[in-house]
């Protein structure tokens, strides 16, 4: 039975009524009253509206009341009021075709948004929009009702022109519109050329965003615009406020004799750094020696930046801002001025540096016994690169311990005995059963104008093992101290793997009759053991790559959640506080601990940070009620949590600037490879096609679905692959074959590729 419907009672003035559109709380309170949704022509019976006019002026109330958000509106029940639940906030995700997504807050599934309702928002903007309905792939659907932050003030892209009219297409793919921009407003910039706008007018319903340019970039085919680009797109923070950086300026280059006073002088014991050969800021320093017990001493020593950059100063505001030094192929964008980074704070071979120390006693098993933090002043034996170490440790193992260059023969037992405690490390760690991810990276080799002359795989040796085990060793002594005090710290978190990854991840193994262990917990150790089982197999690389993919992102936390891809139940970032904020704010907590324990000796004796000799902290029953640290420290859990989202989105910013530069090199390189083929393995599979990945530069492109001729295609989402429906043709997830360069496009940053038969004569890289 149809529900009866309410009408409204006859306004005195009957002739006023009708000429007028009515009133939104009246249509509002027809539908309380209702307790159901209503049709138009229901509404307008039930307000008495009968001439066209009337009804005309109804139906633009009911769609503006629609997009405000006070009302839904489904075809076959009607509209009907929106209830609390369907309205939800959250940040637009756009998406390169003109359609996007609500990441709403506290809700796991995302809106979908049309198109029409993308042409008010860019990508990153904060939004209220209310749950609309299904669209036909199921999915739901919203519709926004108000825009509550705009956050794109600034937008990066190349300068277009049609007809006498110029705008921009901007840079990043996830906003679909373009920004109109007037002819006397252009700084100076022609068609073609990179330029930095702000947008004056953001786009709505009527007309597109408008804005002004406020930099002019260059040319696109400049040398190191792929750089200058992704810096504005990422809004990471390149230039130096005057107050900071006279700061640093005003340090000076040499560590004073008042700074050396009161720290534990280590200036006499072979500190050594091993870097890359390009490296400029050393930032960690290492010593060991035998133990009579057959263990260790390692010490890991670490630039005192705290003792110069201090909370709340012109520098520290900048640090915290950058967040992390960004690292670009033959650039970087370091986190504190070079003056620092460089010079004043980097451990730089024969001249004194203050350090923060780390000193650990490991047994013969390679376990940690006791550690100790102190200040302290080094002075570095030696500047070291991984290649030099290397070599020297390859040919130790067949005869004697070989010598370094003849300036640097005095230390080389002294390297010899970091690996020899670095292979014990390597034991131990494969019994904890960390994931052993060893995957393959590149290089970019430019000439002097910085045109890329080379990609080439970027090796890894066990110079560079030992370190990351000494680094490693250290990260978890400062996590094992900081979660033994419980101060409000940052820890470095690596949860286990999701229901939904795991799941896609055993199924793909499933296929390549490969199983992962641990039922719906694996552990790590499951991890590493099918990473072993599979070293000799030709698809290993793909593998890797699809465990990898299963994992979550490591990030910041001021919870202790442990770290799952290192297998620790405790791990903080404590070696790299020139280029990592977290290690900042790390070292000023231990500084802190170290200066009231030298004021205070009832403290100073239960800690134990400073002594030379003893147990360690955490082996005593100490009551770390007693610490207050509020004066040294100023970080309570709630700035600290703000401390640990800013950080973690740096992290990810830098990474995915980088990405984007990288990509932008490896389609620069491509473009002298068209018509050439190559060899091939793919690295992912998609309804649309297959994506390829080259050997020795893993460049990357794309075999569209429509390239592969002769047969129609579907995806088999399980098996990841596409199947041919009348051949028997597939092509799965890492499967070799050879492709040849259709086209690249620079604007898109895509390659696209095609299939292609072996050649007699292979095109080959240069990679030497």
């Amino acid at each position: 039975m149809k529900t009866a419907i309410l009408t409204a009672p006859t306004p005195p003035d009957s002739s006023e009524y009708r000429n007028s559109t009515p009133e939104r709380t009246l249509i509002i309170r027809l539908l309380e009253k209702s307790h159901n949704e209503l049709h138009r022509e229901e509404l307008a019976r039930a307000l008495h509206l009968t001439c066209k006019e009337q009804k005309k002026a109804l139906n633009r109330r009911l769609h503006l009341m629609e997009r405000d958000g006070q009302l839904t509106f489904n075809k076959q029940k009607g509209y009907g009021l929106v209830r609390a639940d369907d309205v939800v906030s959250g940040i637009v995700i756009g998406h390169p075709d003109g359609f996007g997504f609500l990441s709403c807050d506290n809700v796991e599934d995302d809106l979908y948004l049309s198109k029409t309702e993308m042409f008010t928002v860019f990508d990153g903007d904060r939004v209220q929009a209310r749950i609309s309905g299904i669209d036909h792939r199921g999915r739901q659907q919203g519709t926004i009702i108000k825009v509550l932050e705009r956050n794109t003030t600034h937008v990066i892209g190349r300068l277009q022109v049609e007809n006498q009219e110029y705008y921009i297409k901007p840079e990043n793919s996830r906003i679909a519109h373009d920004i109109d921009v007037d002819g006397d407003r252009l700084m100076g910039a022609k068609a073609g050329q990179y330029v930095f706008v702000e947008i004056i007018h953001p786009p709505c319903r009527s007309y597109s965003a408008f804005g002004r340019v406020t930099e002019l970039l260059g040319d696109a085919t400049a040398p190191g615009m792929e750089i200058e680009v992704a810096i504005r797109s990422h809004d990471i923070p390149n230039h130096w406020p005057q107050q900071a950086a006279k700061a640093a300026q005003s340090m000076g280059g040499k560590v004073t004799e008042a700074d050396k006073l009161n720290r534990t002088d280590l200036r006499s014991l072979p500190f050594v750094t091993i870097d890359g050969e390009d490296a400029r800021d050393f930032d960690d320093a290492v010593y060991c020696e035998k133990s009579k017990n057959g263990g260790w001493r390692l010490f890991v020593a670490i630039a005192d930046v705290s003792h110069y950059v201090h909370p709340g100063s012109a520098l520290d505001q900048e640090a915290k801002k950058r967040g992390t030094s960004v690292y670009f192929p033959g650039h970087v964008i370091p986190m504190l001025p070079e003056t620092l980074s460089n010079g004043l704070c980097s451990l730089n071979p024969h001249v004194d540096r203050l350090v923060m120390v780390c000193e650990m006693t490991l047994n013969a098993s390679g376990k940690m016994t006791s550690y100790k933090f102190s200040e302290g002043v080094i002075h570095s034996h030696a500047r070291l690169t991984y290649n030099q170490v290397n070599a020297l440790l390859t040919s130790s193992r067949s005869k004697p311990c070989q010598t370094l260059p003849d300036q640097h023969a005095a230390i080389t037992p002294h390297i010899c005995e970091l690996y020899n405690l670095y292979s014990v490390l390597r034991k131990a760690r494969d019994k904890r059963g960390s994931i052993d991810f060893d995957k393959q990276e590149v290089q970019f080799q430019f000439t002097e104008d910085r045109k890329l002359d080379r990609i080439i795989p970027a090796t890894r040796n066990d110079a560079h093992r030992m370190i990351e085990e000494l680094m490693l060793c250290a990260n978890v002594a400062t996590a094992r101290f900081l979660d033994k005090l419980k101060m409000p710290a940052l820890y470095r978190v690596h949860v286990g793997p999701r229901d939904k990854k795991l799941a896609s991840l055993r199924a793909f193994l499933g296929n390549k009759g490969l199983k992962l262990a641990g039922g719906n917990k694996p552990s790590p150790a499951h991890y590493n053991r099918l990473l072993k089982s599979i070293d000799q197999r030709v698809d290993a690389d793909i593998i890797q790559t699809m465990m990898l993919r299963s994992l979550s992102q490591a990030e910041y936390s001021i919870e202790n959640q442990g770290h799952f891809g290192l297998a620790y139940p405790a791990y903080a970032h404590f070696t790299s506080p020139i280029r990592r904020y977290p290690d900042l704010l790390v070292h000023r907590a231990i500084r802190s601990v170290i200066h009231q324990a030298k004021s205070k000796s009832p403290l100073r004796r239960a800690l134990n940070i400073v002594s030379r000799v003893g147990r360690t902290m955490d082996q005593r029953n100490t009551k770390t009620e007693a610490l207050d640290s509020t004066k040294s420290y100023p970080y309570d859990n709630s700035i600290m949590q703000d401390f640990a989202v800013h950080c973690s989105m740096a992290s990810r910013r830098a990474d995915k600037a980088s990405w984007e530069v990288e990509a932008w090199l490896k389609c620069e390189y491509m473009q002298d490879f068209v018509g050439d083929t190559f060899h091939g393995v793919i690295s992912s599979v998609t309804h649309f096609g297959l994506f390829v990945e080259l050997e020795d530069t893993q460049v990357e492109g794309l075999v569209h679905i429509s390239a592969l001729k002769n047969d129609f295609y579907h995806f088999d989402a399980v098996r990841q692959k596409l199947c041919g429906e009348r051949s028997n043709n597939s092509y799965g997830l890492g499967d070799s074959i050879h492709i040849r360069v259709a086209r690249v496009n620079m604007e898109r940053r895509k390659i696209e590729f095609e299939l292609a038969t072996q050649p007699a004569t292979q095109k080959k890289f240069k990679v030497s």
